[in-house]
């Protein structure tokens, strides 16, 4: 696997993806192999390599604990030093590469060859991760905003005011709280 170190943003959303797919966040959604094949699919991820087995699902949820536990850090210096035990996993030097299409030189990180797939992708998210800090602040890092919820995410948007680890399912919920909030108080019943 390689992967372009300008885009941070796509580490960090994959981050963000891996720790909702957690039991106790919105129920567990990376359980089998093809629920973690699946995930990958559409996170745009590995198109080319075989389908996960047993052993990699088993992997991909210790990683997600691990990815959780760096959203999760207290200061930046935490978050950073969780991000480098996550590169150590399989991560090589960068290296510059010519883009085919327009020629234009980009730096890419490669990992490891035959590196376990928790392995190539804990160097991904490390990067997206450290990226944010870098180009962000560690306080984009959040807890989601939702009563219940138990999600944490990164947020990359421009404006960094994003509140919630899933917008459509735990935004939704919140809104539809407060309108059938505002319906009571008002005396409207359905």
């Amino acid at each position: 696997m390689e992967f372009p170190l300008h885009d941070y943003a796509a580490g960090a959303g994959v981050a963000t993806a891996l720790v909702v797919t957690s039991p106790t966040v919105h129920g567990e959604s990376l359980g089998t192999p093809a629920e973690l094949a699946r995930f990958l699919a559409d996170q745009r991820l590995r198109p080319d390599a075989p389908a996960p087995g047993a052993e990699e699902v088993r992997q991909v949820s210790l990683l997600r604990r691990e990815v959780r536990g760096v959203i999760e850090t207290e200061t930046a210096e935490q978050a950073v030093a969780g991000g480098r035990v996550l590169l150590r996993r399989a991560a090589l030097a960068p290296v510059l590469r010519r883009d085919g299409a327009d020629g234009a030189w980009w730096w890419s990180v490669p990992t490891a060859p035959g590196a376990s797939l928790a392995d190539e992708l804990a160097a991904f998210l490390a990067y997206g991760l450290l990226g944010v800090v870098r180009a962000l602040g560690h306080e984009r890092f959040r807890a989601c905003a939702a009563p219940g919820c138990r999600g944490v995410f990164v947020d990359t948007s421009r404006a960094g005011r994003r509140q919630y680890c899933v917008p459509e399912l735990c935004g939704n919920r919140v809104k539809v709280a407060n309108f059938r909030a505002r319906q009571r108080t008002q005396g409207v019943t359905r």
